[in-house]
């Protein structure tokens, strides 16, 4: 029998029954099955590639069931019902659709020709990549501009601080600018955080992080461009004149901007619906739907020849879906327990990100969730963190609390770029440039070009931020 028809035998009994989960009352063994995720995420492409390229999706549903099987015994089904339901209604669902427009309608414009790889230019098209970012998502942004610059510098030798960089700002921290641009603001942003609070407050943190970054690869870059008398004579790529097709999917980008914004500040006078106990409001519905719309108006539009120069499938979304479902499940007895506070399972570390007097240690929560982003995923981080500092977004914007929102965004997706693993863009950007021929380090050796680049800004930031408080 597949796991998956065991489901509805969880779900049919009690479902009248479905209440919140009391996280005082929970153990921590609950939180188990999210762990191994998250674990399984970290370390399964590492340790045994071949079988977690094939079977991820299998391992993912194996530890969700762990969790939902003993949960329905242990609660009815109605229980287990109500968490699966509240999941996907109030999270994933959204989540995932506003993903799969931005990686749709990404991957429907084509940026063809080629320039010269000189450190003008690299700075200039990282520059550009991480201006993207924020406006069509890091992986949209990503999957744009990996391949240009990769075509720029095909003819040389010194290439791999290019992609090392790219998967700094283009990948990770230029997502910090708007819910749009990286998985946990987008959370923050369902969450009731205000859209313009995140392009109001993280603008000053991402700009000083891009600025230095960008300096640093320029004198870098230079450097070694400097050094390049073994460029080859043969450019695989000539240089060409640059042409962008597909470029009716840019207004498409527009619109799905607009289908957010007009999410959070429109207020209906319909009451929404109720899907088995979780409100499903009407703006995000029509949201949502304009999100569905504008996919398939891109993939029935773009010319085939664009996706084909892309190399466009819809492999590493699917991907994304499989594993963000297991996670957004699994993690709501690990979410109730931190709602708890200090009267939960996890107190002793609630304990650890404030004082005695139970005031937030603003410091401590931007390196604990960038810590955690970037050894396991930045998204399950963000609402972990989101809901240990209470996890009510007006209180969080505003007066004493402010800057502990600040930190849990600044460490949940800058602290992404430190690991090949603290974000989705960071592999599949990886793999394509292994595939044009450059030889990325290794795991640590990619962990040396962060920690010796990434740590010191990071460190700055913290004074700045979180010790001067600037704002």
């Amino acid at each position: 029998m597949r796991p998956l028809s065991l489901l509805p035998l969880l779900f049919a009994p009690a479902l009248a029954q479905a209440a919140e989960l009391n996280g005082a009352t929970l153990s921590l063994a609950w939180g188990i099955p999210f762990v191994l995720v998250l674990l399984s995420i970290a370390l399964g492409p590492i340790l045994v590639p071949n079988i977690w390229h094939h079977h991820f999706g299998k391992i993912t549903i194996l530890w969700t069931l762990a969790f939902l099987i003993p949960f329905a015994v242990t609660f009815g089904g109605g229980a287990a019902f109500h968490t699966v339901v509240h999941a996907l209604v109030g999270e994933y669902i959204p989540f995932i659709l506003l993903l799969l427009a931005l990686f749709t309608i990404s991957g429907g414009i084509l940026i063809e020709g080629n320039l010269h790889g000189s450190a003008k230019l690299n700075t200039l098209l990282l520059f550009i990549g991480t201006a993207l970012a924020s406006v069509m998502g890091t992986t949209g942004a990503a999957m744009l501009m990996i391949r240009p610059i990769l075509r720029a510098n095909d003819n040389r030798k010194h290439k791999v601080h290019v992609v090392v960089f790219f998967i700094f700002l283009v990948a990770n921290i230029g997502g910090g600018l708007t819910p749009l641009g990286d998985p946990p603001l987008f959370l923050g942003f369902l969450k009731g955080v205000d859209f313009m609070w995140t392009v109001q407050y993280m603008l000053l943190p991402v700009a000083i992080s891009v600025i230095i970054l960008l300096a640093v690869f320029y004198i870098l870059d230079s450097m070694l461009f400097k050094r390049e008398d073994e460029i080859e004579q043969n450019d695989p790529t000539p240089d060409s004149k640059l042409r962008i097709r597909g470029k009716f999917n840019f207004i498409l980008l527009f619109c799905v901007v607009a289908a957010v914004l007009m999410s959070g500040i429109w207020e209906a006078d319909h009451p929404g619906f109720d899907i088995f106990g979780s409100h499903y409001a009407l703006p995000n519905l029509v949201r949502d739907i304009i999100f569905i719309a504008l996919t398939a108006i891109s993939l029935i539009f773009t010319p085939k020849s664009v996706r084909e120069g892309n190399e466009f499938n819809f492999g590493p979304i699917i991907e994304v879906a499989k594993l963000f479902l297991g996670i957004f499940i699994t993690i709501a007895p690990v979410l109730a327990i931190l709602q708890a506070g200090e009267a939960g399972a996890l107190g002793g570390v609630v304990s650890m990100v404030h004082d005695e007097a139970g005031n937030p240690i603003n410091a401590m929560y931007f390196w604990m969730s960038g810590t955690l982003s970037a050894f396991l995923d930045n998204a399950p981080t963000y609402l972990v963190f989101f809901n240990m500092a209470g996890g009510d977004p007006q209180a969080l914007m505003t007066g004493s609390l402010f800057h502990t929102l600040l930190a849990v965004s600044m460490g949940s997706v800058f602290m992404g770029a430190v690991t090949y693993i603290g974000n989705a863009p960071n592999f599949m950007v990886k793999a394509i440039a292994e595939q044009r021929g450059v030889k990325m380090p290794s795991f640590f050796g990619y962990m040396a070009w962060s920690v010796g680049i990434l740590i010191p800004l990071f460190i700055l930031l913290t004074f700045i931020f979180f010790v001067w408080q600037i704002f």
